[in-house]
């Protein structure tokens, strides 16, 4: 069975002395699950394992129960409990702070290990109880890299499908693979994740706007121009907040134009990007020859899969994601770390003027320069982590 750089990872913090709760966090159906389980057969620790994904709710007594279950295991050494999808516990996070604050009073060495679909469950638990007491480790979408050992995927299949595991059994029959996208993915993410964590006062016009944007990735289009595009829109700021949400939730998100200048920033139109190129190809509705065979559209699929590589790595890596555009001239991507700077220009196929980075590199002369899709960095050696980001 294919192994995730994520499961060595995890097996090497749980063979630490305890010292945080371990999260592991990332959108749907990306193999949380089966990474931790790899993990476990990796370690000679005694674990209990337990879901949380319930029908029913999962009260404060069965989260102190199964804890409780957990320490007897631990007695006279130590034990790890997994506990898959926590959010769905309600209050889970103090109840969890107060059993791991007396686990460290009474030095029992009981390591945890929680997953969650759901970014923006897990972030409001974790902002209200937990600081300073975990980690996280990402689980993002398979990368192109993962795909091709994993699947034998090859470049066209990877833009086109993109990297949901589960979904690449069913590639030979794209009707099928798209049911499986929208029910088992797409449609869970808004109902399940965003709609039950938010008051969303217009459930259609946010799954609305995931239709649109993702349609639109690697494209600008002001919240102003989406108004006009979408039925009972309400104003630009509902807009603006609900793909705030979709991005919390790892499907769509919207990139600012890089000024050096946050406030600025802000305040820009936004270059839609969807996490993965399968939510835009399933937005799109179209079939893969048809995609593929144009270059302009394959040229925007190219962008997509290096923005939603870009997107992935900042999450585990601590850098900004952003485009740069100023008047006739842009750059596909501008990546921000500390005082590290570079522009990534994306050789498509699509028509753009050439000169965008020449412009960039003269105001910003201490940024890097990358061209990806020309002789020096191919798609296939981006897409594989052949290439720094930085210098």
């Amino acid at each position: 069975m294919f192994s995730r750089n994520l499961v060595s990872q995890l097996a090497e913090r749980l063979n630490e002395p305890r010292r945080f709760i371990q999260i592991i966090a990332g959108p749907r159906q990306t193999g949380k699950t089966t990474a931790v389980l790899q993990a476990l057969e990796k370690i000679n620790t005694p674990r209990r394992f337990v879901s949380a994904d319930d029908p029913n709710p999962v009260s404060a007594e069965w989260l102190r129960n199964e804890w409780e279950q957990a320490r007897a295991l631990a007695a006279p050494g130590e034990a790890v409990l997994v506990i898959d999808e926590i959010q769905k516990a309600g209050g889970w996070s103090s109840i969890v702070k107060l059993l791991w604050d007396e686990d460290s009073r009474l030095r029992i060495n009981l390591k945890a290990v929680f997953t969650g679909s759901s970014s923006l469950l897990l972030q409001k638990g974790l902002a209200e109880s937990l600081m300073g007491r975990f980690e996280i480790l990402y689980s993002p979408h398979w990368s192109y890299k993962e795909c091709g050992e994993a699947f034998g995927y090859s470049l066209d299949d990877f833009l086109f499908f993109g990297g949901y595991p589960g979904a690449a059994a069913l590639i030979k029959d794209e009707n099928r693979w798209a049911r499986y996208i929208g029910t088992s993915i797409v449609e869970p993410t808004i109902s399940q994740d965003i709609l039950m964590m938010e008051e969303v006062r217009k459930p259609a016009l946010l799954r609305s706007l995931f239709l649109l944007g993702s349609g639109y990735s690697a494209q600008e289009l002001s919240f102003t121009k989406m108004l006009g595009q979408l039925q009972d829109a309400g104003n630009t700021v509902t807009l603006a907040h609900y793909l705030d949400l979709l991005d919390r939730a790892n499907m769509l998100t919207g990139l600012r134009n890089y000024r050096g200048n946050q406030i600025y920033t802000r305040k820009s139109s936004p270059r839609f990007m969807v996490y993965d190129t399968s939510l835009m190809t399933y937005a799109d509705g179209t079939n893969r020859r048809r995609l593929l065979d144009n270059p302009r559209d394959k040229g925007r699929l190219a962008e997509s899969a290096v923005g939603a590589y870009l997107l992935a790595r900042s999450k585990e890596e601590g850098f900004e994601v952003y485009w740069w555009r100023e008047r006739n001239n842009e750059v596909d991507f501008v990546i921000n770390k500390g005082n590290r700077l570079t522009a990534i220009e994306v050789k498509s196929g699509r028509v753009k003027n050439a000169g965008g980075s020449l412009v960039f590199k003269k105001l910003y002369p201490e940024a890097l320069s990358l061209v990806v899709g020309s002789g020096d960095t191919s798609l296939e050696d981006f897409l594989s982590g052949k290439k720094p980001l930085f210098l």
